[in-house]
């Protein structure tokens, strides 16, 4: 492993420099449109944004707490071949996320056989030892999956973060799919591009397939939200909506016997499925936080019964884990016999001397994050810092080392995108979604895009000034198949 950065790939015109089959329409496209179009587009897109109120709350800021995300019209494209590896790769991921989920909160096979270390288990924060000897409904602990992707060359993508407690985005890549195909009809009937709108009743099927044994009749499925402060609150009120079911907050919900009901103006209704969007530490004041006014009491006993289905499973959150995420290519190897079929970025576990060493002697070169640490806070990107933000990590890596890894910096891919008054390439990475219900795993074809609005950025998260835009699966072009 070494610290420079890694090539940049342009995936409208290649290793080679000539425009990829894939992009010959798009730049066919964007030759013929004027910049004025593009900008009268763009602000038709916004314009329809505001009108649906799909907003992102930003934390901590004084000014504008709920704003639009930036769109960008230009879409991403993949060959269906580059779709099918990366496809098989995800469910390969996800399929053993589950497995070793099972396995920590079971028969703990991998810590024994010392594929990963008893303490970076017992130790994390994510680690929920109410739930050692329980088994998920129907073995399955992540139900809903966002994989973060990098793209480095024309073969070869990354797994930046593995996403498994409560993913986020999914709302962004259908409604950028419904804005593409209402602005540009044209360019996207010259494509035949797959799609994503079956989304939400492939969740719901996913949800109901894992509903308990006990349940009578059809399941009964509820979204329960943290409420309208949360910054994701928007997802959780359209996915409600477009799964048909109840939007619940924890005082909607009561616990009797050991079964959760709803409470309804015709009386309480039994809910069988709770897709969560509430951490771990906020769902049952009796059991975690007992200042937690978000989630309902009792509500540990009931799932602990087999009463009630939670997605994702209480304790999923270590998966996230940065230190767990350098470990996965031997925990693939070891649930599978199979070699991993998405790489890791090469990671320095700063709780290792010998890699400490080297990452503190580097650290101008490295990224540097918290192993619990999410949506671009608490990170150092070194090329970028300041002398002063070096030698505070510097610091922080000599006080706590165990609580950091180091990467290299990824020059992630880059993509066309209209930002200011002009087309140019701008860095993106790909959160695809894969759910994982009773009858196994489904990835859908394609994902969120995340841009990087600023020229040169490589921070593409809403959260810090990143956008989004839509992700296109196509049929091969002829000579684009392997």
């Amino acid at each position: 492993m070494h610290g420079q950065t890694m090539a940049q790939f342009d995936e409208m015109k290649g290793s080679e420099g000539a425009v990829r089959s894939c992009y010959r329409l798009v730049e066919d496209w964007l030759a013929k449109t004027p910049p004025g179009l593009l900008a009268a587009r763009r602000a038709q897109a916004e314009l329809m944004f505001r009108r649906i109120g799909i907003t992102f709350a930003v934390y901590g800021e004084k000014e504008a707490t709920e704003r639009l995300i930036p769109f960008d019209i230009i879409p991403r494209i993949f060959n269906h071949s580059e779709w099918v590896k990366l496809e098989a790769g995800l469910k390969q991921r996800v399929k053993v996320l589950n497995m070793f989920l099972a396995d920590i909160y079971g028969e703990q096979k991998s810590i024994r056989a010392g594929i990963i270390p008893a303490d970076i288990i017992y130790r994390n924060a994510c680690f929920r030892p109410e739930m050692v000897g329980h088994r998920a409904p129907h073995d399955v602990w992540v139900h809903i999956a966002g994989i973060d992707i990098v793209r480095v060359d024309d073969n070869d993508f990354y797994v930046l973060e593995d996403n498994a407690r409560t993913p986020s985005g999914v709302s962004y890549m259908l409604e950028n799919r419904e804005v593409m195909m209402r602005l540009m009809p044209d360019l996207f009937a010259a494509h035949r591009v797959a799609p994503v709108e079956n989304y939400t009743n492939e969740l719901l099927n996913c949800l109901k397939s894992v509903a308990p044994q006990s349940t009578r009749g059809e399941p009964n499925v509820v979204v329960l939200t943290p409420g309208q402060y949360n910054s994701a609150y928007y997802e959780h009120s359209f996915l409600a909506d477009r799964l048909g079911v109840e939007l619940v907050e924890g005082y909607d919900l009561f616990v009797r016997d050991d079964v959760v009901y709803m409470r309804t103006t015709r009386g309480p209704q039994r809910v069988d499925v709770i897709y969560r969007r509430i951490d771990d530490e906020f769902l049952d004041p009796l059991v975690f936080r007992p200042d937690s006014a978000l989630g309902v009491a009792g509500l540990m006993n009931a799932y602990l019964a087999g009463n009630v289905t939670l997605a994702n499973a209480v304790g999923t959150g270590i998966a996230d884990d940065k230190a767990i995420y350098t470990w996965m290519p031997e925990i693939i190897r070891f649930f599978t016999g199979e070699e991993p079929i998405l790489k890791n970025v090469p990671t320095w576990r700063c709780r290792e001397p010998d890699s400490l060493k080297y990452v503190q002697s580097h650290l101008a070169e490295l990224v540097v994050k918290e192993v619990n640490g999410s949506g671009g806070y608490g990170m150092l990107v070194g090329p970028h810092a300041t002398k002063a933000q070096l030698e505070t990590f510097a610091q922080k890596l000599r006080d706590d080392p165990s609580n950091y890894i180091a990467q290299p910096t990824l020059s992630l891919s880059t993509c066309p995108a209209f930002a200011g008054d002009r087309i140019g390439p701008r860095h993106v990475d790909l959160r695809p979604f894969v759910l994982t219900g009773a009858d196994g795993v489904h990835a859908i074809p394609g994902g969120l895009t995340r841009v990087a609005m600023t020229e040169g950025s490589l921070v593409v998260n809403s959260s810090q000034g990143g956008g989004t835009k839509d992700t296109w699966i196509i049929e091969d072009a002829p000579d684009a198949v392997q």
